[in-house]
Formats: C-alpha cells, structure tokens, sequence
C-alpha cells in the first residue's frame, strides 16, 4: 500500500488532506454565515480556518509521529509551520489591510471615474490569529486520526 504509516507519501498525503478539509469547512462557514455559495472560496486564501496553518501543521505532527517529537526532521517542520503561521497572521493580514486601505482610496479619488481606477486589489490574504490557530487545531487532530486510527 502506497499510503501507509511512516512514509513521505504519509507526510506530504496529511498536511494536504488537512488543507482540503480546511477548504471544505471555509466553503461551509461562508456558506453558514453569508447565505450564499461561493464556490471562489476553494481556491482563495484568508477565511476561516487557516489551510495554510492545517496543511503545515499536520506535515509537521505526521514527521514527530514518524520520526519521533525529540528529532531533528519535526523541529525543521515546526520551524517550517511556525514561519507559515506568522507569515498568515502577520504579513499576509497586513498586506490585505493596506489593500482595502487602497481600494477605498482609490474608490474616493476616482469617484467622478470609478473605471479610471481600475480592477479592485484583493482584501483577504492573510488571517487572524485565530483563525490560524484553528487551522492548526485542525492540522493536529487530521494528523492525530489518520496517523493512529486509519494507517494503524
């Protein structure tokens, strides 16, 4: 079996099983909250939860799994997760900050043309720091259940 416990295909097969779940679930929150479907949502990043933060997270869980929580290749992946985390929260957020700032600048200088203006800038890049943690929340228990429940 291609997929079993201790491999790489583990490894890289949970971090994307988690990220698609987050995908599923953003696409079900949005659904829940705004009344409407938004098929967009699989394919964007921002929301809730975090695919980024799940996807890292679970890779990283899975190695410690394999190679053991006290090993050089988890202590890599958790430094590799933890630099994708606060690139979510941190950079990503503020650069979706800065452009709803410019999209309403524009919107008020260009309010005589608005088709001067251009095509809008996108606003959700990045997340909250909560919905980072969820992701990673997310991330551990995926890991946690296919790791010990299905693969054993």
């Amino acid at each position: 079996m291609l997929y079993e416990a201790g491999t790489a295909v583990e490894v890289l097969g949970n971090g994307f099983i988690s990220a698609f779940i987050a995908q599923v679930l953003k696409f079900i929150y949005f659904l829940i909250v705004h009344k409407k479907i938004n098929f967009k949502i699989f394919t964007t990043t921002g929301g809730m939860p975090s695919s980024h933060s799940a996807g890292v997270i679970a890779l990283s869980m899975t190695v410690g799994y394999n190679e053991g929580m006290n090993s050089i290749p988890f202590a890599i992946a958790l430094g590799y997760a933890f630099v994708v985390m606060y690139d979510a929260a941190g950079i990503r957020r503020s650069a979706g900050k800065i452009a709803a700032t410019m999209n309403r600048v524009m919107e008020e200088f260009y309010a005589h043309r608005p088709s001067a203006a251009g095509e809008k800038l996108k606003e959700l890049l990045g997340h909250t720091p909560f919905e980072v943690f969820m992701g990673a929340i997310l991330g551990i228990v995926v890991s946690y259940v296919i790791h010990f429940f299905i693969l054993q």
